[in-house]
């Protein structure tokens, strides 16, 4: 099942009026004569309307009344109450697909600014590194498309400017503060809550469209996820937003965290890049500690003391100071 905001299904014109009239019951033939289709039209609307997941109490001789919806982020649902300038005004969801990013690259010469991929599960989902990322039912997986004007070298801050906008909508619906671990996690009580990927399509040297994904485990069974991925290397932990988020709709968190994206993304076209390394320093639960990253020239280990404009680590350590700009840390007790 897929929808996307540029056409609309025909069921929307009887849900629409559901919605606006959700404290009375309307009759098929009012919604026949209202929305001027059939009362078969009506019926078959209704119909699919349930089978999506929306709760209409239905009473003999009086109508129908829209009484819950559901928690899947249909473009409809998203679209309604976005406050973004540009983000997320094409959606495009599916109910299942092999991956976001993958499908995003293949529309993205052919999309607008901000146009966004939600999917319920992801059959191919990926992390960095080429790791495999496990969307269950619960999570939020969604990739965005975008078409920056700042520098190719803003491009390597990117994915911490975007971990920056998941932390910042976490504290402000969840109530509770989020750590950032270098280069991008987003982490509670030391595991992961999200994972964010982001792809880069360069052309003369400048960025042709960049591709964000993003992964948040906003309520899933932890254990279950734990247990499929606890032999990973580098692994140290699954967390689920559900204790923290109960009161909070998926629907909800999306539009703030596309907001906090959007953001972020002017920030970088203004070239505000000291703001955003100063704000994700503050939530970093790896600056100031002991770690060691491994490398492909070998195992660099010392204390982490700054994330440069670039968005590099620097380590230092007795011998020398070194700059590290992509690789797994692992935080040293001592």
């Amino acid at each position: 099942m897929e929808f996307n905001s540029k056409n609309e299904p025909s069921f929307l014109k009887v849900l629409n009026f559901l919605k606006t009239h959700d404290t009375e019951y309307l009759s098929g033939q009012d919604l026949s004569d209202v929305l001027r289709i059939s009362r078969v039209a009506v019926w078959k609307s209704i119909k699919k309307i349930e089978e999506l997941g929306y709760k209409i109490e239905t009473k003999q001789k009086v109508g129908y009344k829209l009484v819950d919806k559901p928690k899947t982020i249909f473009p409809w649902e998203l679209s309604s109450g976005l406050k973004t300038k540009f983000m997320g005004h094409t959606i495009y969801y599916f109910d299942e697909i092999d991956s976001t990013q993958r499908f995003s690259h293949e529309i993205a010469n052919k999309e607008n600014n901000g146009a966004v991929i939600i999917a319920t599960q992801q059959n191919s989902g990926k992390g960095r590194i080429g790791r495999k990322w496990i969307s269950r039912n619960g999570g939020i997986y969604f990739s965005a498309i975008l078409f920056p004007k700042f520098d190719i070298s803003f491009a390597t801050v990117f994915p911490m400017a975007a971990s920056l906008a998941l932390a910042k909508t976490i504290e402000k619906l969840c109530e509770i503060k989020p750590e950032l671990k270098w280069p991008n996690d987003v982490t509670i009580k030391g595991e992961k809550v999200a994972g964010i990927l982001v792809d880069v399509s360069l052309q003369s040297n400048k960025i042709d469209y960049l591709i964000l994904g993003i992964g948040i485990n906003f309520d899933i069974n932890e254990k279950e996820i734990q247990k499929e991925l606890k032999k990973t290397p580098n692994f140290y932990g699954v967390k689920s937003l559900g204790e923290f988020s109960k009161n909070i709709k998926p629907i909800k968190f999306l539009q703030t965290l596309l907001k906090e994206i959007e953001a972020i993304y002017f920030e970088l076209e203004s070239k505000e890049i000291e703001n955003i390394i100063k704000e994700w320093t503050k939530r970093s639960s790896t600056i100031g500690k002991n770690v060691k990253i491994p490398t492909e020239d070998g195992i660099i280990q010392g204390k982490a003391t700054k994330i440069e404009n670039d968005g590099a680590l620097v380590v230092e350590n007795k011998k020398k100071s070194t700059r590290v700009i992509a690789g797994d840390v692992v935080h040293l007790e001592k």
